[in-house]
């Protein structure tokens, strides 16, 4: 008898240790697999507002704070743009001052917790730019997506797909200078973005699935008159880019991909994400589990894959060592690989998915270069 009970209780321990680990495999996955749209990432830092002047904010000292570039600053409530670092104003050890170029709306208060995001821009087109725009609804797997439209004169499109944690907003970065070559714009929101359709099991599948809302893009790109796209992606957008280059029907259409910050390898970017968010490393192979299990993640090792050594057109990544979430590394590998199709870009200091924030004038020159024969 007393060994039929120790026996019960052991097995009792197992199963109660196994459920653990399996809550706990499930709440690591959520820091990727429930990445709120316009939300900060967990490896943003969170900064205090300690005062503002005259075209200048003071923000707590934090390697985040001395990024170069030019940046948006969110917090609840707020959005601003902020430049360079500052070294022309008297301020605290424990402080960096930078320029504040507007405030898009709300205001900013000292001890107001605010993080840097590429997002530059809010609202639409017209609102945020000045560019006329259409605002269309194109039919997707799920559901109506809806989507920016910026005409142009030439008959390549650009197709514009933002990454984990942003929104369409995010595509307004380089939509300037996209317009300014004469590129017709389109900017689709895909599955869990806001006026988008939810996964049916309400979770980020880091391009597994989603890239089937940007061939519904492209397919009405395609209908509406354009000769050729570019599939044009940040982060998770760009892992889009890559599988509906080689999956889509219309694939045929496609003649270049610009990728930024590209998820390449969805294992490393969850334990990434998932160790930004605090989960004990022993976990960590937990959280891989449980995403698979959760979502059907297997990326190219699973049969049917699409093998990311098999990029055909020609393509411009933008990426660069400082990524925390997608390693850089994959997209060195990548290019290395395909030295005759694939350009890389190299970028310093920046996070992930703003490439283009840390130094705007190179990378747009280095657009320009990749776009040039497809003018």
């Amino acid at each position: 008898m007393r060994t039929a009970r120790a026996t019960a209780a052991a097995v009792t321990a197992v199963i109660g240790a196994g459920a653990a680990a399996v809550a706990a495999g499930r709440f690591a996955s959520d820091a990727a697999l429930r990445m709120p749209p316009g939300r900060p990432l967990p490896t943003e830092p969170r900064l205090t507002v300690h005062s503002t002047a005259a075209g200048r904010v003071s923000l707590t000292r934090d390697l985040a704070a001395l990024r170069p570039g030019r940046y948006g600053l969110a917090g609840d409530g707020f959005h601003a743009v902020v430049g360079p670092v500052r070294d022309d104003t008297v301020h605290s050890a424990d402080t960096v001052v930078r320029s504040l170029e507007c405030v898009t709306h709300g205001t900013l208060e000292p001890g107001d917790r605010a993080w840097f995001t590429p997002n530059l821009y809010v609202g639409d087109p017209r609102t945020a730019l000045g560019l006329d725009h259409t605002d269309l609804d194109i039919p997707g797997e799920l559901g109506s997506l809806p989507a920016w439209f910026v005409p142009a004169a030439r008959d390549t499109w650009v197709i514009a797909v933002h990454g984990i944690g942003t929104t369409r907003e995010h595509t307004m970065n380089l939509m300037e200078v996209l317009h300014r070559h004469r590129f017709p714009v389109l900017a689709p929101a895909h599955r869990g973005d806001p006026g988008a359709p939810r996964s049916p099991d309400g979770l980020h599948h880091l391009g597994e699935t989603e890239w089937r809302d940007l061939d519904a893009a492209m397919h009405h790109a395609v209908r509406a008159g354009a000769r050729q796209v570019v599939l044009y992606g940040w982060s998770t957008g760009a892992t889009m880019a890559l599988r509906a280059a080689a999956r889509s029907d219309v694939r045929a259409h496609v003649a270049g991909l610009v990728l930024d910050s590209p998820v390449l390898d969805w294992e490393a970017t969850l334990r990434a994400l998932a160790a930004a968010g605090r989960t004990p490393g022993v976990l960590l192979p937990l959280a891989v589990r449980a995403a698979q299990g959760r979502t059907g993640l297997y990326g190219d090792r699973s049969p049917g894959a699409v093998h990311l050594d098999r990029v055909a057109v020609p393509t411009q990544i933008f990426h660069g060592p400082d990524d925390t979430v997608a390693p850089w590394r994959f997209s060195r590998r990548l290019a290395a690989d395909h030295p005759n199709t694939i350009t890389l870009h190299t970028v310093a200091d920046a996070p992930h998915a703003a490439m283009w924030n840390a130094d705007p004038q190179a990378y747009e020159e280095a657009l320009r270069r990749f776009l040039t024969p497809l003018m």
